[in-house]
């Protein structure tokens, strides 16, 4: 696939993905959107697929574990029934790859993560109530993991349910990081069976770890700079992004 690629489109490509390791470190999530809706633009949406695979799960498994094993361990015990019904779901999202089209899937989650953020950025305040977050949480989960199987995007209705509970910086990257990173190598398990994933293509999503590391390595640092209420502020303009991103390859099919 490398040759197939050629040396300026895979440098493009290292260039794309050394942005989206930027963003990633920064706010925790955008990766996957950021490599897919750039590398698609050069190269097939299935390429695309194929290579932001190994560094999506690298890096967040790196950010799940930034704080350590035992503070991962209890994001995974509190958001067990995110987790749960979220991999359900990833996993029957990407058996239909092959047979559905995605893109009014795409239109259907970004308009309201879209519309959700950009409200929040105008100080309209949304909350998820203790009596109410079971069942909400089991809802976005549901979303996010049929929408992450068939696309390899699952981040905005996760970071917009973590902003609607409040949920304080650095607890929401390792959350971020333990919900991608356990559905990151379940879509790698389901992309083996729907041949997504090969001995063709892991080369060059190998490659790919290079610069999502660097990038990586200077989001954290920016992250680590930002207080709460900043953080806050740029998850929010990186959430507006990436819902008209997913409207915008609705939209165009």
């Amino acid at each position: 696939m490398i040759t197939e690629i050629g040396m300026q489109l895979m440098v493009i490509a290292a260039l794309i993905t050394l942005f989206a390791g930027v963003v990633k470190g920064a706010v925790g999530f955008a990766m996957p959107m950021i490599m897919i809706s750039g590398i698609s633009s050069i190269l097939p949406a299935e390429t695309a697929l194929a290579m932001l695979i190994l560094p999506t799960v690298l890096s967040n498994v790196t950010q799940a574990l930034r704080q350590g094993w035992r503070a991962a361990r209890e994001s995974i015990v509190r958001f067990r029934v995110y987790l749960l019904v979220g991999a359900v779901f990833l996993l029957l999202g990407a058996q239909l790859v092959p047979y559905l089209p995605s893109h009014i899937l795409l239109l259907i989650i970004g308009v309201p993560v879209s519309a959700f953020a950009l409200m929040q950025l105008l100080g309209v305040q949304f909350h998820v109530a203790p009596e109410n977050r079971l069942k909400a949480e089991s809802m976005v989960a549901t979303i996010a993991g049929f929408i992450g199987g068939m696309s390899g995007v699952w981040g905005p209705p996760t970071v917009a349910y973590l902003t609607a509970t409040n949920t304080p910086k650095q607890e929401q990257v390792r959350v971020q990081g333990v919900i991608y990173g356990l559905g990151a190598v379940l879509l790698f398990l389901a992309h083996l069976q729907t041949g997504v994933v090969s001995m063709r293509t892991l080369p060059a999503s190998a490659l790919m770890l290079i610069p999502a590391g660097i990038g990586m390595l200077i989001g954290f640092a920016i992250q680590d700079r930002l207080d709460q209420a900043k953080f806050k502020k740029a998850t929010l303009l990186v959430l507006v992004v990436a819902g008209l991103n997913l409207v915008r390859r609705g939209a165009m099919g």
